[in-house]
């Protein structure tokens, strides 16, 4: 085990990577953290309003994130600061995820309903990083053996059926599955291979004239959505806050 993790974990190729997903993780934390002691009026926290204009955390974020990406560019995977980058970019990418609902939306959501798309991004960003972290590789080039690999054929076929899949799954409305199915490619297949979301393009173009097909779809999702709801919003409630009932324009605190 500890060869393991010596080999994949901390060699120094991939010190940059942990560093900047810790400090994305923790950043991340600590931000909710702040913030939902600011919506509760506990503690020195405050929200940031020079000139009466509220300045999100995005802001700082994203000039963290351009520095810090820009800097590990030019400093290459080795050395000490290589490893400063990545905690700035770290830190600059968990502030930009934290609020990406507001990007999406140009609203202030973080509170509301929508605001849990925040929370599903940056566990997304995260599990992508630990993959990436731990040895897999985009469309699995790494598991090509030695003759495949000199068969550019071979490699090039490989990777194009798999970025079909991958194609095939977003298309169907399977983001989660597209997006990790580019590191880890058996998941970029069932999505693929399953019936699309209702609403998807897919649906939307192939369903169209298949009343089952859609019906099939829908309860599939329902089925799936009576199942996993509840625990999934009671995980994202105690990592973010419980979302208002309603959003309350200039009380929420970021």
């Amino acid at each position: 085990m500890g060869h393991w993790f010596q080999q994949n974990i901390v060699e120094p190729g991939k010190v940059p990577t942990l560093v900047a997903l810790v400090s994305f993780v923790l950043t991340f934390l600590l931000t909710r953290t702040v913030t939902r002691m600011i919506r509760a009026g506990k503690g020195p926290f405050r929200n940031i309003s020079p000139g009466g204009t509220h300045i999100h955390h995005v802001v700082p974020g994203v000039v963290l994130t351009v520095i810090g990406g820009f800097g590990a560019v030019g400093s290459g995977k080795h050395g000490v600061a290589a490893s400063v980058c990545a905690v700035i970019f770290g830190v600059g990418a968990g502030l930009v995820l934290d609020e990406f609902a507001l990007i999406l939306h140009l609203h202030d959501v973080y509170w509301t309903e929508q605001g849990r798309q925040s929370v599903e991004v940056v566990i997304m960003a995260a599990a992508l990083a630990l993959l990436v972290l731990v040895g897999f590789s985009p469309f699995e080039v790494n598991s090509l053996t030695p003759d495949e690999q000199q068969d550019r054929g071979s490699a090039i076929a490989t990777l194009l059926g798999n970025f079909v899949f991958v194609l095939m799954a977003a298309f169907k409305g399977k983001l989660r599955l597209a997006l990790i199915g580019t590191l880890v490619p058996f998941l970029a297949l069932v999505g693929a291979i399953r019936l699309a979301r209702p609403g998807s393009p897919w649906a939307r173009r192939f369903y169209r004239d298949r009343p089952k097909a859609r019906a099939r779809a829908a309860l599939r999702v329902y089925r799936r959505d009576a199942r996993w709801s509840g625990p999934r919003r009671r995980i994202q409630d105690w990592i973010a806050g419980t979302p208002d009932d309603e959003h309350r324009t200039g009380t929420s605190g970021r």
